[in-house]
């Protein structure tokens, strides 16, 4: 009976203590005290702080377009300014006076097209030389006829001395080597052949003619008048200026790099590398892509005083388009001298590596973040980015975004501006949609 006292006391008190334990928040407060707090470790919210929800209207008004992440390789480079100009000894030909005379007829003005055999000029000659040379050679083929005259008459009449007959061909020898001559100098001067012709009849040029020869070994688009430098009734001299033609078909692009550059450059060079080349053009405008690869051909070996470069040069293929209006017609080019461009020279490749546009990822402090696309939520995932320039980002594919994920290309920006939005104004457990209506639960 005494232990069994004991016992029962015993469970009394344990019972009054476990009482009082689990109703401690109830009397506590009574004595002054405070229950002790437990730690908690909460997740954060996510559907608050990581996610957003938009309708398709919505995302369409963003323009949102959500890709698959591709491994891909992407070159590091140097961006150099550069501009377009006239490729030396091809894209630019002056037209000179043939001879000394006075300007009667213009044919072609600035901005008018050319195409080989053109007229462009009239001259009235005024060159004591060429007078001179015409009736040289009129007189030299008179004398030629009267020679072999003279020697068919000493054939026919029998005896004649063997000398004599030897001393009839030398004469017709000489004269026929000076009319070959003499052809040839108003040839130089510009006269046709059936001009020259008519001059050995007697009938002498007083006008010239000054058209475009096609000095090409393949055909070539139209050359534009570019500047006309003489006036109707203006006095020329042989060799002087008459017009400047230029035909931009092939030009280049001038790169200009500094001096501590010229090792990036030179092995572009060697190896034979493309170098990337932004036109800065809006829009295409009709024109065909481009398919040429722009490698560099030519590295100056001397550094400019002035701006302390060096150039470098790409062959450059342009593209015409002609225009006819009123009768005449003008040829545009899609790229001209003078253009202003930005070039990349590649230093580095990276592979294994993804590479988005640079709208597609959003900087927050030291974190980077591209948006994974689940239907109609858009959720935030963090990345290492690697490289990024002015069109494109590179994230390494490091297993926080794996490959095929589908993220946002584009509109970055505007997706994390909604979710500090939401998750700074918004109680817990609520979120908001891109058309402004809030709404309690998660997406997910």
């Amino acid at each position: 009976m005494f232990f069994k006292r004991y016992i029962i006391v015993g469970l009394v008190v344990v019972g009054g203590g476990a009482g009082l334990f689990l109703t401690r928040s109830h009397w506590l407060p009574l004595l002054g005290q405070s229950a002790p707090t437990e730690a908690k470790h909460e997740e954060p919210p996510k559907a608050a702080g990581e996610q957003v929800f938009l309708s398709s209207q919505a995302q369409q008004n963003l323009k949102l377009a959500a890709k698959p992440l591709k491994p891909d390789t992407y070159w590091k480079t140097i961006s150099v300014p550069g501009q377009v100009i006239d490729r030396p000894g091809r894209s630019d030909r002056g037209i000179v006076a043939p001879v000394s005379g006075i300007v009667t007829g213009i044919h072609r003005f600035a901005g008018d097209s050319a195409s080989a055999g053109d007229l462009l000029f009239t001259l009235r000659i005024l060159s004591e030389g060429i007078q001179l040379t015409q009736t040289d050679l009129f007189k030299t083929t008179q004398d030629i006829k009267l020679a072999e005259a003279q020697r068919q008459r000493l054939t026919t009449s029998g005896a004649v001395a063997e000398s004599r007959l030897i001393e009839a061909d030398n004469q017709i020898t000489r004269l026929r080597v000076a009319q070959r001559a003499y052809r040839q100098e108003l040839i130089n001067r510009g006269l046709s052949a059936a001009q020259i012709d008519a001059v050995a009849d007697g009938k002498f040029v007083n006008e010239i003619r000054v058209s475009l020869e096609n000095r090409e070994a393949e055909p070539v688009a139209d050359f534009e008048i570019q500047e006309v430098k003489v006036e109707l009734g203006q006095q020329v001299v042989a060799g002087s200026t008459l017009c400047l033609l230029s035909n931009h078909r092939l030009l280049a692009i001038e790169g200009r790099a500094f001096r501590d550059e010229t090792p990036l450059v030179e092995r572009t060079f060697r190896e034979g590398w493309p170098v990337a080349v932004d036109f800065r053009e809006d829009s295409l405008g009709g024109w065909e892509p481009l398919t040429q690869p722009f490698l560099v051909g030519y590295i100056a070996n001397t550094i400019d005083p002035d701006s302390r470069t060096f150039a470098f040069r790409m062959p450059l293929e342009n593209q015409p388009r002609t225009v006819e209006r009123d009768g005449r017609r003008q040829t545009l080019w899609r790229f001209r001298p003078g253009q202003r461009v930005r070039l990349s020279v590649r230093v580095e490749k990276l592979d294994n590596v993804f590479v988005l546009p640079a709208d597609a990822v959003v900087r927050e402090g030291g974190e980077a973040y591209v948006f994974r696309q689940n239907g109609d939520v858009f959720e935030r995932k963090p990345v290492r980015v690697l490289e990024q320039d002015r069109e494109r980002v590179v994230i390494a594919n490091d297993g926080s975004v794996p490959a095929g994920l589908y993220v946002a290309h584009g509109g970055a920006a505007q997706l994390n501006r909604m979710i500090k939005a939401q998750s700074s104004t918004l109680p817990k457990g609520f979120h908001i949609h891109a058309d402004g209506s809030v709404h309690m639960g998660s997406h997910d």
